[in-house]
């Protein structure tokens, strides 16, 4: 419950405290600037930690070619390397999700850091056998499941309403950059090293900083804190799954969304190959520059995420105001606008490649429009109690049906159409039939947001009705833009309110 406190000029909030210890310690004095500068350097912390999350995802992805070539891979074998690794990471994103609504979702993100670090640096030692490099790879998955599933929890139990908007958008800009980044650096690396394995001793190093900064800076909040239900108690896994099974934005918002994965993670593991067997068609003499290549869609891949999430950020807390039906129609647009332009980038790409790579930076910039609104939408339709296991499932569906599966069909159908053929044409052509599948696929996904947003409003009604008891104050507005807001705000001059226990 919440209770007034007499303090001169200093707010206090229930924070986890170091390793060890419970969520229930005593409730520790915190001035109000401290408070707040914590709580933007702890979204910093997780902006860094989802920067290099991606970073290693794709680092792969930029030397995809020399892991074919050292391995004698076909492609579809060379698809299934991400495969494998998403395979791992949804089947355990459930689990950690249960324990991030249980456990201290500051020790569960350390080990699972340590973790994922020290198996991309085995990785780096290359075994003989592709089987164990595939092993290594797909346990990397297992580290980064238990990151990702409560890394947003700790935000929206920080931050509410549009602030909370806000610094979803920060955190979910790492995924261009360090996506970005990922095909940059890797194949930068590998061609300054002579090897492509170096590329993956880059994310190790950068690991191990973020797994000091997790245990001994970063400010784990109570759960429910900023939405007004810091004395919610989690229910049974049984509970959690019905409810969220009953949860129509939920499920619609996840369909959606899984959309979205199966076409991006087919584009961003297959986009450099046919950007570089079209250049081979398109240059009358010489090849194509495959680092320059992977330097340009990095580029424009970093580029169009920060534009992508900015706009769709800044649309979701300014049309929001006005209905909340506005952050499914949002991303609803933002996948049918997408879809002509991947299209026509395609279809132009051996013909005038510079407008081919205009078209895919409009393309992927329309796609980006929806990761901060999708996880804004899970944290104000499902209560805090339930919102790591929520968002471990929505992994578990988005990838399973999405970026799991979705490389590995377009390297299968890549190698059904080419047909042992290896002339420039053939290779471009059937990469091009391959890649129409994910671009069909995000009409699909817009459709699915469109039915979300008959659904929105309702659902985040009933969200704060279990939250807080209210019905008139949505889950995400409860405290207007602050986790805690300052003493002045409250219309209190020497009185803050403090968050405690019956």
């Amino acid at each position: 419950m919440l209770r007034l406190q007499e303090r001169s000029l200093v707010t206090a909030d229930k924070m986890v405290p170091p390793v060890g210890e419970s969520d229930a310690a005593a409730p520790s004095p915190v001035p109000v600037r401290t408070h707040r500068f914590r709580d933007y350097l702890s979204v910093a912390i997780l902006f860094y930690i989802n920067l290099i999350n991606y970073m290693d995802r794709y680092t792969i992805a930029g030397v995809l070619d020399g892991v074919i070539t050292h391995y004698s891979l076909s492609h579809s074998m060379g698809g299934l390397l991400q495969t494998v690794f998403v395979v791992t990471y949804m089947v355990t994103a459930p689990v950690f999700g249960d324990l991030g609504d249980r456990y201290s979702r500051r020790i569960i993100m350390a080990l699972g850091v340590a973790f994922w670090s020290a198996t991309t640096l085995l990785g780096s030692l290359p075994p003989q056998q592709f089987g164990w490099f595939a092993v290594l790879r797909a346990l990397v998955g297992v580290g980064e499941a238990s990151y990702s599933t409560v890394a947003p929890t700790v935000i929206g139990d920080l931050f509410a309403g549009p602030m909370r908007t806000r610094m979803l958008a920060v955190f979910y800009f790492a995924i261009p950059v360090g996506s970005g980044l990922g095909y940059i650096v890797g194949s930068s690396v590998a061609s300054a090293m002579g090897a492509w394995y170096w590329a993956l001793r880059v994310t190790p190093a950068l690991g191990l900083v973020a797994v000091l900064l997790i245990l001994f800076v970063l400010r784990e909040p109570l759960r429910g804190a900023s939405d007004g239900g810091s004395n919610l108690r989690p229910s049974s896994l049984r509970h959690d799954l019905y409810s969220l099974a009953r949860n129509r934005s939920y499920i619609w918002s996840t369909l959606g969304f899984t959309c979205v994965t199966f076409a991006t993670g087919a584009m961003s593991w297959w986009a450099p190959t046919y950007m570089v067997n079209a250049i081979n068609l398109y240059l009358t003499t010489g090849t194509a520059d495959e680092r320059k290549v992977n330097t340009i869609f990095g580029g424009i891949t970093t580029l169009a995420g920060i534009v992508g999430v900015t706009v769709g950020s800044t649309l979701s807390a300014r049309l929001r105001r006005r209905s909340v039906k506005a952050d499914a129609l949002i991303c609803a647009g933002g996948m049918v606008t997408s879809v002509p332009l991947l299209f026509l980038g395609s279809v132009f790409a051996y013909k005038v490649p510079d407008v081919t790579w205009v078209l895919f930076f409009f393309g992927i910039t329309s796609i980006c429009l929806n990761w901060s609104i999708v996880a804004d939408i899970l944290l104000y339709t499902v209560v805090p109690t339930r919102r790591a296991t929520g968002a471990a499932f929505q992994i578990l569906c988005s990838h399973l049906l999405g970026d799991a599966s979705s490389p590995y069909i377009v390297g299968l159908l890549y190698d059904a159409i080419l047909a042992g053929r290896k002339d420039d044409s053939s290779l471009l052509f059937s990469l091009q039939y391959a890649l129409y599948v994910p671009i069909c696929v995000l009409v699909l996904g817009s459709l699915f947001f469109f039915i979300l947003s008959w659904y929105i409003e309702a659902d985040r009604n009933t969200c704060a009705q279990e939250t807080h008891g209210n019905m008139e104050a949505p889950c995400n507005e409860v405290l207007g833009e602050q986790s805690l807001p300052s003493a002045d705000e409250q219309g209190f001059k020497d009185t803050v309110p403090l968050i405690a226990d019956d």
